[in-house]
């Protein structure tokens, strides 16, 4: 059986939507419905029915869910563990989002090597949907995300809670479409925000990751949500203001870990990446 086909089948099954799979796996739609097809040809069965709304496991499909899994995490820990050098006798992989992995997390993650010499440690930057789709496949050992999704053999801890706060350029620059700089901070983000502003038309410039909303803050000037930990130092230096009538809104991250773990490798890691953010 084609590995590719199975990772393919978890990514329509996980997004359930055969376009939305294509966008994820970065291949066309037309791919992904061959591979499906060849995979249902092969196990004699329907896995989805695909409709307006999207794509509906069938029971067969439910069946082969656990097994598609299964067969892409074997062969992703024999990739790792065959192309492993022989001074390490395991491997971590461990992936966040670009504004969590500033700070704390930098600093953590250069400790690793020092603590654990016999282990091979890798980084990752990813959105919600790939650091999702990489802990289900198990290609990645420990996310770090905001918006996780539940899903079986997944545990999922609370990391930290980043206070996003609105900073300007200039102390006496207001909240207006054309100065706003929006990052994407994700849908619970958004929520907040158009609860808040409920008549606001939609910002000149959007960004989705926050160093880059950052940048262009610095250099071109205007307004946005960042990280309260994060604009700290600016805010000191007199670089950024916080605009003291804005509403404060606050977006918990998450830490995410494969119930098949090594408890005693990976454990005790999570628990000084909470201690060093704490």
């Amino acid at each position: 059986m084609n590995v590719e086909h199975a990772r393919t089948f978890l990514a329509v099954a996980d997004t359930g939507s055969f376009v939305a799979a294509a966008e994820r796996l970065h291949v066309t739609q037309s791919t992904v419905s061959a591979r499906v097809g060849a995979l249902e040809k092969t196990l004699g069965a329907r896995l989805f029915v695909r409709n307006r709304s999207g794509a509906v496991l069938t029971n067969s499909g439910g069946r082969f869910l656990r097994y598609a899994g299964q067969l892409v995490r074997t062969m992703e820990r024999a990739r790792q563990d065959i192309g492993l050098p022989k001074q390490f006798r395991g491997r971590v992989v461990i992936g966040a989002r670009m504004g969590l992995w500033d700070g704390a997390m930098v600093d953590w993650f250069a400790s690793l090597s020092r603590a654990y010499p016999e282990v091979s440690f890798r980084a990752e930057i990813g959105f919600e949907a790939e650091l999702m789709q990489g802990l289900v496949e198990g290609r990645i050992d420990v996310g770090i995300m905001f918006t996780p999704q539940r899903r079986p053999n997944l545990s999922v801890v609370p990391f930290l809670t980043e206070r996003l706060v609105m900073v300007t350029s200039d102390r006496d620059l207001d909240m207006r479409p054309e100065a706003y700089i929006h990052v994407d901070w994700g849908p619970e983000f958004d929520n907040q925000f158009s609860a808040s502003f409920p008549e606001f038309p939609g910002p000149a410039v959007t960004v989705n990751i926050g160093w880059l909303g950052l940048q262009c803050l610095e250099k071109n000037g205007g307004c946005g949500y960042f990280p309260e930990r994060l604009a700290r130092s600016r805010i000191a230096e007199g670089r950024l203001f916080v605009l003291p009538d804005a509403p404060v809104f606050e977006l918990p991250a998450w830490v995410l870990v494969r119930e098949d773990r090594s408890k005693s490798l990976v454990d005790p890691m999570v628990d000084g990446l909470r201690r060093a953010v704490s």
